[in-house]
């Protein structure tokens, strides 16, 4: 480890890491365990531990999927997944090498922390697009951001830079808006509390209270791209290891394009390693995790795949609306690479 790694390890604290994450918002429900595969004979096989954002979720069903198969066993990796939560840290087990590697659920999260100084980079992500929008009903609908005007928005403390993007891409001016703090109950939007509410298209359980006939708008009807589920890893550890990190993001995209032939099934395999999940309602939203893995850019460039530019758009954005104050702009180099990306482009399906 450099020693500005070790010096970001020692000084990063919890209440640092609950300040960058709080900052972007992006929470995945549904609680999880550890999940270890034992190692197989191979000469070169390697120990991987990857520490994820939060609970284990819909949002990992492809790397669950990868491991009942045995696509990490194939790859010669001995692959432990650690699941994040309310309570535990991403980015310290990562830069102090108790992790080889990590999972944001935004990408937003991995910008902040590495204007903070994290010597962290993106090399893959899980989700195109993030899963964060806003719902309305048929009485007042909300079909683009112009919408917005005039209307009632609930939204969570946590995800208001959410909002705050949306409103400086589009030049919305935010006191046309009567925004106010809620949970993550979408029961105000039903009781007519508010015209609008925010939340996660993957928290099925949560919108089931707002009914069928809820109206979705995406963070990216504005142009945001905030791609979700993002794979980071130190600068060392790229450098240094990139050929078992190539192996590791492999066999996960095979896992992600076993899901994507097989949604039903592999909703049965991964509630079946975590049964806290409820498998009626992951097989209702399996759909709309697929939606948000594979589009257009994945059909060109594979699973996992993602646009510089789209970052290096996020960084001004982020920018512009003063999400680095007190600390350093971002540098798109030194924030992403797309050296894995290249080393497994033949291994990553194409589907969109």
């Amino acid at each position: 480890m450099s020693t500005i790694e070790k010096g970001w390890a020692k000084n990063l604290s919890r209440r640092n890491f609950l300040k960058t994450g709080a900052a972007m918002g992006m929470i995945a429900a549904g609680p999880g365990i550890g999940l270890v595969v034992p190692s197989r004979a191979r000469a070169d096989t390697a120990k991987v531990v990857i520490q994820y954002d939060w609970l284990m979720s819909n949002g990992q069903i492809g790397d669950v999927v990868a491991v009942h198969n045995g696509y990490f066993r194939d790859a010669g990796i001995e692959v432990e997944m650690i699941p994040g939560g309310p309570n535990s840290a991403t980015l310290a087990p990562v830069i102090s090498g108790q992790a080889q590697l990590g999972q944001f659920s935004g990408s937003s999260q991995l910008l902040l922390a590495r204007s903070a100084g994290a010597p962290i980079r993106m090399f893959a992500t899980g989700y195109q697009q993030g899963p964060f929008a806003y719902f309305s009903l048929p009485k007042a609908p909300v079909h683009k951001p112009e919408d917005l005007i005039g209307k009632r928005i609930g939204i969570q403390p946590t995800a208001r830079s959410s909002l705050d993007a949306l409103l400086a891409k589009t030049k919305i001016d935010a006191s046309k808006l009567d925004i106010s703090t809620m949970g993550f109950d979408m029961t105000p939007l039903v009781a007519g509390e508010v015209d609008v509410v925010t939340g996660w298209v993957t928290n099925t359980a949560a919108l089931a209270v707002i009914g069928p006939d809820r109206i979705t708008m995406m963070q990216s009807a504005a142009g945001v791209i905030d791609p979700g589920d993002v794979y980071f890893a130190t600068e060392t550890a790229l450098a240094d290891n990139k050929d078992v990190l190539a192996r590791f993001l492999g066999a996960v995209a095979k896992g992600w394009g076993y899901t994507h032939e097989h949604p039903q099934e592999s909703v049965e395999i991964t509630v079946k390693a975590y049964p806290n999940l409820d498998l009626e309602v992951e097989k209702k939203t399996i759909d709309m995790v697929l939606g948000l893995s594979f589009d257009a850019n994945t059909a060109k460039g594979g699973w996992g795949s993602f646009k510089p530019s789209d970052i290096g758009d996020q960084i001004n954005l982020m920018d512009e609306i003063g999400m680095f104050k007190g600390a350093t702009k971002p540098v798109l180099e030194e924030s992403a690479t797309t050296e894995i990306l290249d080393m497994t482009a033949a291994d990553r399906p194409k589907y969109g």
